[in-house]
């Protein structure tokens, strides 16, 4: 019989087997990227970034609808916006706990995992549909309870500021730049006619700011596996249901009741200035 299989690595991640290299420790003060940790930032946003624009084209099944050449220019005008509006969110978010954990006298890096970023891409590209694992910031050091809770909600209240910090940045700059006096309300073109409509991204840039955050936020405040929610949970489960709530009460306002959206708000702000 040969050796049994393992599951994908991005599912031995989620139920926490997955394996990291452990790297080696560094001497610099908080603020301090090593050239591998910047190596491995830039392979997972470039990775998420592409995986984010098959999302956005509906992989590759579309193509025979749009086209190959007109599926290719959608894909290359959505990743850059995707990453605007996106790639802060999962930057900040792992950022977010590298500082924390360096305050609190940890060796802190991050590091992409490979196996999680092709299957991310391959997953979006077939399927038009995104479940990722870029990677994990990697702490080495002894912390207290208290001290890994702090680390582990680190990111989520980052997405959360950065959610709070969108409304009125995005709504400024969409104001100032006349976006929804422009073009019609919800048009998603970017190209009409040859032209490319730049108006168009910026909205959408902006509505997906404040989306990914707070979907961001909320999926690792789920209390399984490698997620935040676990750590924050085992800390203090008053500040784990507090921070939780700050995600998933816009969102059930919004999905399931209807009281606000992204776009909404966005364009009500934007037009007052």
């Amino acid at each position: 019989m040969g050796a049994p299989r393992q599951a994908p690595p991005i599912f031995q991640q989620f139920f926490g087997a997955g394996q990291w290299n452990q790297a080696k420790h560094h001497k610099g003060n908080i603020w301090h990227f090593s050239e591998e940790e910047k190596k491995h930032l830039t392979q997972a946003s470039l990775a998420f970034t592409l995986a984010l624009g098959f999302m956005w084209v509906g992989g590759i099944r579309t193509i025979s609808d749009l086209g190959m050449t007109s599926w290719i220019v959608a894909l290359l005008l959505a990743m850059p916006v995707m990453f605007v509006a996106v790639g802060p969110a999962f930057l900040l978010h792992e950022i977010g706990h590298k500082i924390i954990a360096k305050k609190n006298g940890c060796w802190a890096e991050f590091r992409a995992d490979p196996s999680g970023l092709k299957f991310g891409i391959f997953l979006s590209f077939f399927l038009g549909f995104l479940f990722m694992a870029p990677g994990a910031v990697m702490v080495a050091g002894l912390v207290t309870r208290r001290q890994n809770g702090h680390i582990a909600v680190a990111g989520p209240v980052v997405n959360f500021g950065l959610f709070l910090i969108g409304i009125p940045l995005w709504a400024l700059l969409l104001g100032l730049t006349n976006a929804y006096e422009t073009i019609p309300s919800g048009n998603s073109a970017y190209l009409e006619g040859g032209t490319l409509v730049w108006q168009a991204m910026l909205i959408d840039a902006a509505q997906f700011w404040l989306t990914a955050n707070l979907i961001l936020g909320l999926f690792n405040m789920l209390p399984f596996g490698p997620l935040d929610g676990l750590k924050v949970k085992d800390w203090s489960e008053s500040a784990y249901f507090i921070v939780l709530s700050l995600f998933l009460i816009p969102l059930l306002l919004w999905w399931f009741i209807g009281l606000w959206s992204p776009a909404k708000l966005l364009e009500t702000l934007a037009m007052m200035i």
